[in-house]
């Protein structure tokens, strides 16, 4: 039975094994992408296409514009849009009573 100084030496060994093997694999990706490139006379838009040809970034969701307000508190004038948690002043009535227009 093997003991935790030995695995732990087992898996440094292991991590630098990984680590140069994929250096090595990632090395010889590299230049047969490379050789491909110069034997189509490829470009980057060629193999990465976006409208920049740079790589296209993640966006968020488009913004949304304001939303106007559909229910008035004759109170004090608060308004709310109808959307997220309905405000104390309207919870608990009818919404139509609130209802602007």
């Amino acid at each position: 039975m093997s003991s935790l100084q030995d695995l732990i030496a087992q898996r440094e060994a292991l991590d630098k094994q990984i680590a140069e093997t994929r250096r090595q694999e990632i090395a010889g990706a590299v230049k047969q992408v490379k050789a491909l490139v110069t034997e189509y006379g490829l470009s980057a838009a060629d193999v990465f296409p976006s409208s920049n040809g740079v790589k296209a970034m993640k966006t968020s969701a488009p913004a949304r514009g304001k939303v106007a307000p559909k229910y008035r508190d004759p109170a004090t004038g608060n308004t709310w849009t109808g959307r997220g948690r309905t405000p104390l002043w309207l919870a608990g009535h009818d919404k139509s009573k609130f209802l602007i227009g």
